[in-house]
């Protein structure tokens, strides 16, 4: 029993003391210790990989299970996170951890995209529950193959889409549902930042002893040590991150994936700077075309991010990130606190609908309950999967600057070798998936 219901129990006994009542019996004290032990579920035995920046804030949020092993390749920042557990085992390599530890629930993991699948594959395999940021791979055969396994494996898994947890995103989703603006033919999603860049940055010496170079590079191939890529600025080049609609795409186009079932899309196109084989664009326009459903008529989903990133749609001005749904009877946008429907005269005494989507439990509770058998968390593999490849499509038309024509279920490009042969990459030796 933990001191929480301990305390609780004590209390409770000398409240009954001084108002004369009788003491429970040695059987129904034992039997209160056995309900309040069946009401605090057992914690989840976790390895947390990759602890500072995006990591820190998911060991924040799964701080509260059992933290059994830390994981990261920068000495500086596993040394410093490991003083709040101090009881967890320390690695700088994941396959070494996954090979020493057997005694583990799950594995979160917030490293750089290209060790996403790589890890998630490893935890997979071993029968692990799997928390992984998003994206979910680097690649789209990774996150088909990612997918692919997790539902063979019946692991419980969730994408770091934190803001689906939210209650806006609900709203508006209800509100496509109840198609207050009518049957939607496009859709704009838009995010002002940008992780592009022009060139390489430099090489420069050694690494620093605190920081294993190597297995940093990974699945990578191998190159001399180089600063600026390491903490963050990797986002930026193709061999390790999926620049801004990789970093993004996954939690504004989630909306619009929720609202209307959408799956995979029939044709991609990308416009942006000529491609650069190292790295990612200042900006980019991507146009995704959906085939009509029973819950959508054929569609048109447009992304924008960086120095294309639009400052006025649809004839009026918007801001820096959002959604814009345009629908025959009017407009919604959405961002990830709020909602307006437009024209403003027409929605003027709008009521919206009861609400009907349950609130989230939380982002990270959603998983912990689905690693104990409950129902999947929302953004399990199942759905963030086929988001994500579309999301990483656009990065593909980019490449080869022409539209895709996407066969999702051959995972080809068709008629386009050249694309299709994007859609996989090539592995150093002991990282592959």
């Amino acid at each position: 029993m933990n001191s929480l219901s301990r305390r609780h129990l004590l209390k409770s006994a000398s409240a009954g003391m001084a108002a004369g009542a009788l003491l429970p019996l040695p059987g129904a004290i034992a039997q209160q210790q056995d309900d309040a032990a069946q009401a605090a579920p057992a914690k989840l035995k976790l390895a947390v990989i990759g602890v500072s920046n995006r990591g820190a804030a998911n060991l924040d949020g799964v701080a509260g299970q059992d933290i059994v092993a830390l994981c990261d390749v920068d000495q500086g920042y596993l040394q410093s996170t490991a003083q709040r557990f101090p009881n967890a085992k320390l690695y700088q390599d994941y396959r070494v951890l996954f090979e020493e530890i057997k005694d583990l629930d799950g594995v979160v993991i917030s490293t750089p995209d290209h060790h996403h699948a790589p890890a998630a594959m490893l935890a997979i395999k071993r029968g692990l529950h799997v928390y992984c940021e998003k994206p979910l791979a680097h690649t789209v055969a990774e996150v088909r193959a990612l997918t692919n396994a997790a539902r063979k494996a019946n692991v419980a898994t969730q994408m770091g889409t934190q803001i689906h947890a939210e209650p806006n995103y609900r709203r508006v989703v209800e509100l496509v549902h109840a198609d207050v603006i009518g049957p939607i033919r496009k859709i704009h999603v838009w995010v002002g930042k940008g992780w592009g860049a022009t060139e390489m940055p430099a090489a420069a010496g050694e690494a620093p002893a605190s920081l294993d170079w190597n297995v940093w590079l990974g699945p990578a191939e191998d190159r001399p040590y180089t600063p600026k890529l390491h903490p963050a600025e990797w986002r930026r080049y193709r061999d390790f991150g999926t620049g801004t609609l990789g970093d993004m795409g996954c939690h504004f186009m989630d909306l619009p994936f929720w609202a209307l079932g959408l799956s995979s899309p029939t044709t991609v196109r990308a416009e942006g700077p000529t491609s650069d084989a190292e790295c990612c664009p200042l900006g980019l326009t991507v146009t995704y075309q959906f085939a009509a459903t029973d819950r959508h008529p054929e569609l048109e989903l447009v992304w924008y991010d960086g120095d294309q990133s639009p400052q006025e749609l649809e004839g009026m001005p918007v801001p820096g990130s959002g959604v814009l749904f345009v629908g025959q009877n009017g407009m919604m946008f959405a961002d990830y606190g709020s909602y307006r429907l437009f024209p403003q005269e027409q929605f003027k005494d709008f009521q919206p609908p009861q609400p009907t989507i349950p609130n989230s439990i939380g982002h990270y509770e959603e998983w912990f309950a689905a690693c104990r058998g409950g129902a999947p968390s929302l953004c399990n593999f199942g759905y963030s999967g086929p988001l994500t490849e579309s999301v990483l499509l656009g990065t593909v038309a980019h490449q080869v600057g022409r539209s895709l024509t996407w066969n999702a279920k051959d995972l080809i490009c068709e008629g386009d070798e050249e694309a299709t042969a994007l859609i996989r990459k090539n592995y150093r030796d002991g990282w592959s998936v």
